[in-house]
């Protein structure tokens, strides 16, 4: 996640904007005298978040100064103190909200993400996220996702091509699709399909596809067909054929992650640790005046 880009700046500007508004209107109380604070977790959880708290703070006033005393995907207790600010009282007011909202947010997916990875320990199946995310939220919910230690899918229409269930009916089907793909795409685009039955992961795999999502399927058809699905992809003589297939599974409950390590699959993707993680609660403390 590249905070310099224009495109992410006017995302954190319009959340200051939409909190801030006019101003805010407890700083004629305030005197904006110098003063200190700190956050303390208030339970367990994996941090996400500590630069964009640095950018939104100094958005908002580039005097404030925020020290961080825990990285991006690093584990933290209940009462552990997370980052120390210095600055106007006015400026640290007005920059709490915004910050404590994102910050809660993402180690709440961070953390649910970890405890999901931590399932396929001792396993070469890594965790995906999905394209199941707030609008307007994506890159960074899916940034958490990454301090969890998952690692991501597409990012939007335009960074692969997958075809779904709905491609494939309205379409000519799943081998010429991927032949029309192949001549309209660049060759680094990569192309994914979704199956729902082991004849349509087969059909993809000799057309061509780079990745096959297998979706809701049993665990005893997984473990049968995946090895197919490898020895068919090395043989297939086609031109479009990818040497290196990669397999996904999808559509499994989260809870039941460890039963999948030993079927040959490459990837579990999952919108759960997004869509249906809980935000982890800290606070915001000040400590002294320093006029």
């Amino acid at each position: 996640m590249d905070l310099r880009s224009p495109k992410l700046r006017k995302i954190i500007d319009a959340w200051i904007e939409e909190d801030l508004g006019d101003g805010d209107l407890t700083r004629f109380v305030l005197n904006s005298r110098s003063v200190s604070a700190h956050w303390i977790a208030k339970e367990n959880g994996t941090f996400c978040g500590g630069d964009l708290i640095k950018l939104i703070f100094q958005r908002i006033d580039p005097k404030v100064d925020v020290q961080l005393l825990i990285k991006d995907g690093q584990k933290f207790k209940k009462n552990q103190k997370l980052l120390e600010l210095q600055g106007s009282s006015s400026s640290l007011v007005a920059g709490e909200r915004v910050t404590l909202n994102v910050a809660m947010h993402l180690s709440g997916i961070a953390t649910s993400t970890a405890l999901l990875v931590n399932k396929l320990t001792g396993s070469n199946v890594k965790l995906v996220d999905t394209r199941k995310t707030t609008p307007g939220l994506r890159v960074f919910e899916k940034y958490a996702f990454r301090c969890g230690g998952g690692i991501n899918h597409r990012l939007g229409l335009d960074d692969a091509a997958m075809l779904k269930e709905n491609h494939i009916e309205w379409s000519k089907g799943i081998n010429k699709s991927i032949k029309v793909l192949k001549n309209n795409i660049p060759w680094t685009t990569k192309i994914i399909v979704e199956a729902e039955t082991p004849s349509q992961a087969k059909e993809a795999v000799e057309a061509g596809a780079d990745g096959i999502l297998l979706d809701e399927m049993s665990i005893e058809t997984i473990q049968k067909l995946v090895p197919e699905l490898r020895q068919l992809s090395k043989s297939n003589n086609s031109k479009y054929i990818s040497k290196n297939v990669v397999i996904e599974v999808s559509g499994i409950n989260p809870d039941n992650l460890s039963d999948y390590i030993f079927t040959g699959i490459d990837l579990i993707s999952t919108s759960a640790s997004i869509t249906k993680s809980k935000w982890i609660d800290f606070s915001m403390r000040f400590s002294q005046s320093h006029e």
